[in-house]
């Protein structure tokens, strides 16, 4: 018997490097916000998803308007985000129950193709407990510290690009095994989903992930956006 789907759409940033009237989340992409895109792509991939929203408490009001005036019936848990992602996490996992196959997934990352979603989804109910979609770096890079004089090099600064990769979202695990991890103590070195989980020993395997699930995180990213709305993406 297949597992239950969960969707947690972590949306409770306030996005100031995006430098806009209001969080990233609700900018829109041709008329349409980004957060609505982000949720409807997963409803696209798998209908009976249940989805639980993160946002900041000062717009969940905001956003259930925006739902019930522009004709947005998707059902969602909402839920106020805490003071760092993983507390905003934790708060969502709260609502979620045992037994199920969580996906974490940022609420500005709308560009990711339905097919990924479908195929890390089928992949979760073969057993594992942990599936992470990364990409190969591309870029030569180096190790650098700030000095007295500036940026320095640490040591000869040699990567070997091909032990580096890109880790993107969506993040699936068993739920449980995830609220168990979120009942650690946070440190800061948690900067997703996954660090969580190895921290507590949860074993993570690896897909490919795409390249344009990107992050919308500054003002040039929404002309990126754009660009690939109009694509077709």
């Amino acid at each position: 018997m297949a597992k239950e789907f969960y969707l947690v759409v972590t949306a409770g940033g306030k996005g100031v490097r995006m430098g806009a009237d209001r969080p990233k989340q609700f900018l829109a992409i041709d008329g349409v916000p980004v957060l609505r895109k982000t949720i409807m792509r997963f409803r696209e991939a798998i209908p009976d998803a249940r989805i639980v929203t993160v946002l900041p408490k000062d717009w969940i009001g905001w956003w259930r308007t925006y739902c019930l005036e522009k004709n947005f019936p998707v059902p969602q848990t909402l839920v106020a985000g805490g003071i760092t992602r993983f507390h905003s996490v934790r708060n969502a996992l709260a609502r979620i129950p045992d037994g199920a196959v969580v996906a974490i997934h940022d609420g500005v990352r709308p560009f990711l193709s339905v097919s990924l979603i479908r195929e890390m989804a089928a992949r979760m109910q073969d057993g594992r407990r942990g599936l992470i979609p990364v990409l190969p770096s591309t870029d030569t890079l180096t190790r650098l510290r700030t000095g007295e004089n500036g940026l320095e090099l640490i040591g000869d600064g040699k990567i070997d690009r091909s032990e580096v990769w890109r880790v993107q979202t969506p993040q699936m695990f068993l739920s449980e095994d995830l609220k168990a991890a979120y009942a650690q103590a946070y440190d800061p070195a948690f900067t997703d989903d996954a660090s969580v989980a190895t921290a507590y020993g949860i074993p993570l395997t690896f897909c490919e992930g795409e390249r344009f699930n990107i992050k919308l995180t500054t003002p040039e990213d929404l002309f990126l956006a754009e660009a690939l709305q109009r694509e077709g993406r």
